[in-house]
């Protein structure tokens, strides 16, 4: 719940609850919502426990809104309702488990295929996604399945149900979502589990922020010479997820981190598939033509202490200011005397 500040004497004294609405508020859909929800899950709302999304709802078939991997290779089923929530979505959840639950490793393989639109094989996509040093076997896919609700409220036979299953032994929560109109702009409020952990985004932080390599071999010299973080096409949005002071690592596909800088200005847009932002080098730089010096990504991983979501654009989990200097000190060093 949002509340706006009163003060009095120069002292906040007093709450007054802002009103929220919902999607169907303006307009939008359920599909709508969901599709913000899959194009985020990873990137924004669960910045701590990464989720691959695998498959989302096709029209006219008994299927949940979103489903999605863990680390562990667990199934996570989300089913939205883009206003409040009732008794029924919990039972709907519970068919969709059901059925989900007995899901072979090959049937859940050509659901990603289907929603990749790849031949891609899940077991080394998840192993690469989440960074594992040895892939998952396949029976080790969908041992488990977790299912989350989501609507802007909850209505109290909704929440008992929730309970009822909770204690019953089953993985099922509620997640609320709002929106809030102040002024001419609105705010989309979202609540993770199981603390609701978010970084401050006015706090300074690190990003392992992805070349492009993979599509464009071109891309990391567009950034190395013109002194930019950039991304293009379909995700050009992700620019928009480092400020001004964040630490930038660049993170170069089959090599690892290949330098580091600092975001020195704001978003721009030179064409319709291009948004970047200007850095300022802390660290060498690789020179085209030449051999191109990095630390990989298992030596990322060891200096840090932690794993990282390798398959994205940004590389989640974020870095603290204190981890992205001391990344950014070590990195410095390590291209200096390795080759």
């Amino acid at each position: 719940m949002l509340y706006k500040l009163g003060l009095s004497d120069g002292k906040f004294d007093k709450l007054e609850p802002v009103a929220f609405r919902d999607f169907s508020s303006f307009g939008n859909n359920e599909k709508d919502l969901e599709n913000l929800i899959a194009s985020s899950i990873l990137d924004v709302l669960f910045e701590d426990s990464s989720l691959m999304p695998i498959f989302q709802e096709r029209k006219r078939k008994a299927e949940a809104d979103i489903y999605a991997l863990n680390e562990n290779g667990e199934l996570v089923i989300f089913e939205l309702k883009r206003s409040s929530a009732g008794e029924e979505a919990v039972h709907q959840v519970l068919r969709y488990a059901q059925d989900a639950g007995r899901w072979s490793f090959s049937k859940i393989q050509g659901k990603y295929q289907l929603y990749s639109s790849t031949e891609a094989d899940l077991v080394q996509a998840h192993q690469e996604a989440f960074d594992l040093e040895h892939p998952l076997d396949a029976k080790e896919f969908n041992t488990k399945q977790h299912l989350f609700v989501i609507g802007s409220a909850a209505d109290e036979n909704l929440i008992s149900a929730v309970d009822y299953w909770k204690k019953q032994g089953v993985s099922i929560e509620f997640l609320p979502y709002r929106v809030y109109e102040i002024g001419n702009d609105k705010y989309f409020e979202f609540f993770a589990i199981p603390y609701d952990k978010h970084r401050n985004p006015g706090d300074v932080k690190g990003v392992l922020f992805d070349t492009n390599r993979s599509y464009n071999e071109d891309s990391i010299w567009y950034m190395m010479e013109n002194n930019r973080v950039a991304a293009f096409g379909g995700a050009k949005r992700f620019v928009g997820y480092v400020y001004v002071g964040d630490i930038v690592f660049f993170s170069h596909t089959g090599f690892g981190l290949v330098a580091a800088g600092k975001v020195i200005g704001d978003i721009k847009a030179p064409d319709d598939e291009t948004l970047y932002r200007d850095v300022e080098f802390i660290t060498t730089i690789p020179k085209r033509g030449e051999n191109i010096k990095a630390m990989p990504f298992a030596k990322v991983s060891e200096v840090m202490g932690k794993p990282f979501f390798w398959a994205r654009t940004i590389k989640h989990p974020y870095l603290s200011r204190e981890e992205a200097e001391n990344l950014a000190k070590e990195l410095k060093e390590y291209l200096k005397t390795n080759t």
